[in-house]
């Protein structure tokens, strides 16, 4: 059985993740809005995993004879002045997950909940990979500074990025059913 502690902050982290998934839909928006479509389909790519990764949370609490307990999500923002902005906010909000993913593997190890240290080490390894992506655009933003080349040329860079299959987020996906 899951500790209660873990089960909690595991529940908290649910919360997260979706309010991840929920940042990176608004600004999936914003992006469509300045007609940078590439950085739009890489956040929808994005708000994707973060969905998977809430589920894998959800997925990991039931499996362990424990209660999923959805708490209210908070709208983080909705608004950026720059595209340079939004992924400042991208990489700062990974940092702040990357916290409370370590803070969870703290609290289970505190439980001795080793059957969640597979899960746990795995979200360690995709938070290194998360921050890592977003701060690379942020320096590549930086680097092209107010050049409109350079951030069409990242816009249609970011646009190769693959859904992964079946994402209902895909628009190919969900434009073939009648």
């Amino acid at each position: 059985m899951i500790g209660e502690k873990t089960k909690t902050a595991m529940n908290e982290q649910i919360k997260h993740e979706l309010e991840s998934f929920y940042i990176y839909l608004s600004m999936v928006a914003y992006f469509h809005e300045r007609n940078l479509d590439g950085m739009a389909h890489w956040m929808r790519c994005q708000a994707h995993e973060e969905m998977i990764h809430a589920m894998k949370f959800y997925d990991h609490i039931i499996d362990r004879g424990a209660t999923v307990t959805l708490l209210d999500l908070k709208q983080l923002k909705t608004k950026w002045q720059t595209p340079l902005e939004a992924w400042q906010d991208a990489y700062e909000h990974e940092k702040f997950v990357t916290a409370k993913i370590n803070n969870l593997l703290k609290i289970s190890r505190e439980e001795n909940d080793y059957a969640s240290e597979p899960l746990l080490a795995w979200f360690v390894n995709e938070q290194i990979e998360e921050e890592k992506n977003t701060d690379k655009v942020v320096q590549e933003l930086t680097m092209v500074g107010s050049s409109r080349e350079g951030l069409l040329m990242l816009d249609r860079e970011l646009g190769a990025r693959v859904f992964p299959a079946g994402s209902p987020l895909d628009p190919l996906a969900y434009n073939s059913v009648a």
